[in-house]
């Protein structure tokens, strides 16, 4: 799209980047996060049924993913970002107020639905924004606070979960959870929402087409923003390369974190131990995600070696088998979240078109089908190996997506590539 030459005051950048940090913020400030598994061990569940609700969450999203993204494109992505808090919040009331197995699975459903409404329109609505206003250059710093705000979120819910159900039990976790939902939807009417006119999808090879003027995005429906996505991710190879890169990237240690706490078991620590290991994981995540603007710089063979980092980090720190073990850990975590924010970064300046959220779902529907992969290859590793190696075969996914990285980007001569006057973030050749 046409961008605005001039310099554009800082305010209508401000107010855009405040609101998604406060959004990201109350998104995952959810009391219930850390308690809802006891949860559903004290209402009398199984670990086979509560395995089960896990599944039921990762289908949800699968199936929602796409149709949200698209829907997005064709009615508001700033409306879909108001309605996910509520349908989430709705999940959390069900759960405390009938807790029983069919209130769980009806709330897990909502919570997929609800993650597949922010997934991709949060990210086509955020670039979108900072491309209007000339700063679409500043999207991988901006998206990687935001990833930071949601991990603070995460970890003062962690302080608070304790006290709360201490003083209130179940149902005050519930009412904060929901109430956390609530702020975060009336937040999320403050992001501003300009709409891009359609175009038709760049074509290989062919530069990206220009947008007609006055041409209205509202008369592009849910059929047609679904179409258009699906062309770009099945005619354009960069694009497509780009949504494989975000899923692969993302999808490995957003799996291998939930078996973070049986891994720090297993290195000899008492379970009061295991909160404070993880924070030290969470910390590296908060680092990576801060680190976004020097990622920026990164070459394609840098990239690269970030994701060796990745892969050397995980495999070792697990294999470890000690506390000190989770330093390197946490380093994986680091890395492995600057590269996610770098990945997704690199995908958006390469979608092209008005259909930006329904490609971005599909780079989340893909993550949700690998995570299941993950899930399950986790599961028959670690029960034949234990949970150390596990953790070893899992990080190989980082070091064959290096070395297919290497592969494609060998060394050469010149600068950094640009499209549009954007450096292609991440992915420069050198």
């Amino acid at each position: 799209m046409t961008r605005i030459a001039a310099r554009v005051p800082d305010p209508p950048v401000r107010r855009l980047t405040t609101t998604l940090y406060g959004y990201a913020f109350l998104s995952d400030l959810v009391l219930l996060y850390p308690v809802y598994t006891l949860l559903f061990a004290d209402t009398g569940l199984s670990v086979g049924q509560i395995s089960s609700l896990f599944v039921i969450w990762s289908v949800a999203g699968i199936l929602f993913e796409v149709p949200s993204g698209a829907w997005a494109d064709a009615v508001s992505r700033r409306l879909l970002l108001r309605l996910a808090p509520l349908v989430t919040a709705a999940g959390y009331a069900l759960w405390v107020l009938v807790p029983s197995y069919p209130a769980f699975a009806v709330g897990f459903l909502l919570w997929g639905a609800g993650g597949a409404l922010v997934s991709g329109a949060l990210e086509a609505l955020v670039w979108t924004e900072l491309d209007r206003l000339g700063a679409a250059g500043r999207y991988a710093r901006v998206l990687g606070r935001a990833q930071t705000a949601g991990v603070l979120g995460v970890l003062v819910s962690g302080v608070l979960a304790g006290p709360v159900l201490a003083a209130g039990g179940y149902p005050a976790v519930g009412v904060g959870s929901v109430l956390a939902g609530l702020l975060a939807a009336a937040v999320a009417g403050r992001f501003p929402e300009h709409r891009p006119p359609p175009t038709a999808p760049a074509v290989a090879g062919e530069p990206d087409p220009t947008p007609p003027s006055g041409v209205d995005d509202t008369d592009q429906g849910w059929w047609d923003a679904l179409r258009a996505g699906v062309a770009q991710v099945r005619t354009r190879p960069p694009v497509r390369a780009a949504v494989l890169l975000v899923a692969v990237v993302t999808a490995d240690w957003g799996a291998l974190d939930e078996y973070t706490p049986l891994l720090a078991l297993d290195t000899g620590v008492g379970a009061q131990v295991v909160p404070l290991l993880l924070l030290l994981l969470w910390a590296g995540v908060t680092t990576g995600g801060l680190l976004a603007p020097a990622g920026e710089r990164l070459s394609g063979r840098g990239y690269a070696a970030l994701l060796v980092v990745v892969a050397g980090a995980l495999a070792g720190g697990a294999l470890i088998a000690h506390p000190t073990g989770f330093v390197l850990l946490a380093v994986a975590f680091g890395a492995a979240q600057l590269a996610t924010v770098l990945a997704d970064a690199r995908l958006q300046e390469r979608i092209t078109g008005s259909s930006r959220a329904t490609v971005t779902s599909f780079a989340g529907m893909a993550t949700d089908v690998l995570v299941i992969v993950t899930f399950v290859g986790y599961g028959l590793v670690a029960t034949a190996a234990g949970n150390a190696v596990a953790f070893a075969v899992a990080a190989s996914a980082y070091l064959i997506v290096a070395l297919v990285l290497l592969a494609r980007h060998p060394r050469s001569t010149g600068s950094a590539g640009t499209r549009g006057g954007v450096a292609t973030v991440g992915m420069r050749p050198d």
